[in-house]
């Protein structure tokens, strides 16, 4: 592997990876087309043994740099969720030790979402453990990516339709029920503003002396490269997030699964996966990358003995440049995609798929 192949495939998967266009799907495709010395890369990717490739030991790194540039991003969130999984762990033993089957001590929004994270996590653990070597074998071909990734643009493109169907008939309903009830509409708003439900420590929570209770603007400096408004912004979507169920968040976070195929965008699906059960694109955007952050940095840990042997014996030095290109792409990435999802959709990322899908089926099949 060369240095210029090094640094072309750092900035493909560090972008790809986040953006919802399969990053997997891309270290296939982009070497195919290009092929002479690159076409290698490709065959590499699907060698039966995972050991001698010394491209998925490139790969390892550079997922362990993606990993590395999300939990830095979101390092204050990660802060909170961690501290809250470790304040509800001594409770929930306690508890589950009582009642002698397991049973979770609660709180607060971080103390839930560290639960929903975890339980979110496992189906595609398990699935990876056992199945990853078999859909690498299988599909990490041109062809196969090229159908997968034209599919995966279907399945952004459905996603988007069932959040628009969604919005409408709650419009219609919120319209229906406004005729109805507007007599009663201010004490009815009092109730709902009463009943809603919230987190001690959350945003919303206005007690004074609350934990969640935020200093002024003025007062507080910026994470990570994040304004104080993001991180805000980032806290009161963890408590949206926290007021979904176990089995939603284990739904969302089981779609992930699909991201073994190459051509399925990992941060695609699972943000279908949110639009579908009711999140909006930034509530799902978020829980994408929350969710992803375990996964690429587990996939990438589990395998970093690679490097170590014969097939990272020879690319140390591209090894190093790619962790640093692939590092940065994947921090900017994330920004910019934050950014993005507050106001906008899967939409033109439904499109590219669709497009270079379409042109790679023709060129590979």
């Amino acid at each position: 592997m060369t240095y210029l192949q090094a640094v072309v495939i750092a900035l493909v998967q560090g972008v790809t990876e986040l953006f919802p266009v399969s990053s997997l799907g891309h270290s296939v495709l982009i070497p195919a087309w290009i092929g002479g010395s690159w076409q290698t890369l490709v065959t590499q990717s699907s060698e039966q043994s995972s050991e001698s490739s010394f491209y998925l030991a490139y790969i390892v790194a550079l997922h362990c740099a993606t990993a590395l540039a999300l939990m830095w991003f979101f390092r204050a969130d990660w802060v909170r969720i961690i501290r809250g999984f470790f304040r509800s762990l001594p409770a929930t033993v306690r508890l589950s030790l009582g009642h002698r089957r397991l049973r979770l001590s609660v709180a607060d929004k971080d103390e839930r979402l560290a639960w929903m994270i975890i339980f979110a996590t496992i189906p595609v653990g398990l699935t990876g453990a056992l199945l990853e070597h078999t859909f690498r074998t299988l599909f990490a071909k041109p062809g196969a990516a090229a159908v997968l990734l034209f599919i995966n643009g279907l399945i952004l493109l459905g996603a988007e339709a069932l959040r628009r169907s969604a919005l409408r008939r709650k419009q219609a309903g919120t319209a229906a029920a406004g005729r109805e009830d507007l007599a009663f509409a201010p004490a009815a708003a009092q109730r709902t503003a009463a009943a809603a439900p919230g987190y001690p420590g959350s945003p919303s929570d206005g007690h004074p002396g609350a934990p969640g209770v935020r200093q002024p603007a003025s007062h507080r400096r910026s994470v990570g490269g994040r304004e104080v408004t993001d991180i805000d912004a980032a806290e009161q979507s963890d408590a949206r997030l926290a007021r979904l169920s176990y089995a939603d968040g284990i739904w969302i976070g089981a779609t992930q699964i699909l991201a073994l195929l190459a051509g399925i965008s990992r941060s695609g699906v699972t943000m279908a996966g949110g639009l579908w059960r009711g999140l909006d694109h930034e509530d799902a955007a978020r829980f994408a990358f929350l969710l992803a952050t375990p996964v690429i940095l587990a996939a990438g840990v589990l395998k970093v003995p690679s490097l170590l042997g014969p097939a990272g014996a020879h690319i140390h030095g591209q090894v190093v440049v790619g962790v640093i290109v692939c590092g940065i792409a994947a921090y900017l990435s994330v920004r910019f995609l934050v950014r993005w999802f507050q106001t906008r959709t899967l939409t033109p990322f439904a499109i590219y798929c669709l497009a270079f899908g379409a042109l790679s089926i023709i060129r590979f099949l």
